[in-house]
Parts: structure tokens; sequence; C-alpha cells
């Protein structure tokens, strides 16, 4: 997938920075002393500290890859700076299921850092394409596997 103009917050782009630096700074020496240290520990064909690390250090310089193509072509925002009376990247909405009469709050964010748990929604969700350029007050659809799940935007603002 091309990571061109995919959106994410700035809170999102320190979060891909603080990591990328942890893996440049700590884990890709942490793991080129792991290697020299198993080579020192004679033949390599059967040495599985060494295989291990290897495996390890193959993970790192492919993460560090993606972190840096992630930041390189992603569209930084700064939601603090969004105004809008409709729901866009960024938004912080408050939804109520209609059907279960129970609210839940969601951050439109990017795909690179969606997490439901801290009600991260992605942009890419059912559920935020259905609320993208809907107000509050408006009644949302988005299918279920098993039915059609109505939300009523109760709250918008942007943080």
């Amino acid at each position: 997938m091309k990571d061109q103009n995919i959106p994410i917050t700035l809170r999102g782009k320190h979060k891909l920075e603080e990591e990328l630096k942890n893996l440049l700074s700590v884990e890709r020496p942490a793991v080129i002393k792991a290697i020299e240290a198993a080579r020192e520990n004679g033949d390599l064909s059967e040495n599985a500290d060494y295989d291990a690390a290897k495996e390890r250090q193959g993970w790192i310089e492919a993460r560090i890859q993606e972190i840096q193509g992630r930041i390189a072509g992603a569209e930084v925002i700064d939601t603090s700076k969004l105004k809008s009376d409709t729901v866009i990247f960024g938004a912080t909405v408050t939804l109520l299921d209609v059907e279960e009469d129970k609210q839940t709050t969601y951050q439109i964010v990017g795909p690179e850092e969606a997490d439901i748990q801290l009600g991260r929604l992605s942009i890419m969700a059912p559920l935020a394409r259905a609320l993208i350029g809907k107000k509050v007050g408006d009644i949302c659809e988005v299918k279920a596997p098993n039915s059609i799940k109505e939300y009523e935007i109760k709250k918008l603002k942007f943080e």
C-alpha cells in the first residue's frame, strides 16, 4: 500500500519518530553487539543465539524502513488547529448507539495510530467513513455483520 498522503495526527507522527529513534539508537546497536557476541562462540551454522540475533536485526531494519516511509509519505495534521462543524479527520466525536442507548467517544486518526481501546478510530474504518461529513444531531448508519447499527452524533470537538 502506498503511504503517500495518508493522514496522521501530530501525536501519531511524534510516536513514530520516538519509535524510530529507539530503533536507531538502542535496538540496532544492541542487536549488533548480540551478533558480535554470538560470533565469538564459534561455529555459526548451529548457533541459535546468532540466528536469533540475525532474525531480530532483519526485523529492526525492516521496521526502520517502514517507519521512515510512513513519515516521509504522511500528511501530518495538527488536529488542535482544525475547525469544522462537520466530522473530518482529527475530529473527536461523541456518539450515541441508538439501539443500546450507550455513548462512546472516538477520535478519527490515521491507520498507523488507530487503537480502539484508547478511543482512536482509523479513518479507514467503516464507522469513521460513515461519520465523515456529518454534523451534530445527524444519524449515521453502519453495516454491522448481522445488522445495521445507527449512531447519533452528540458532540464534535477538535483537540
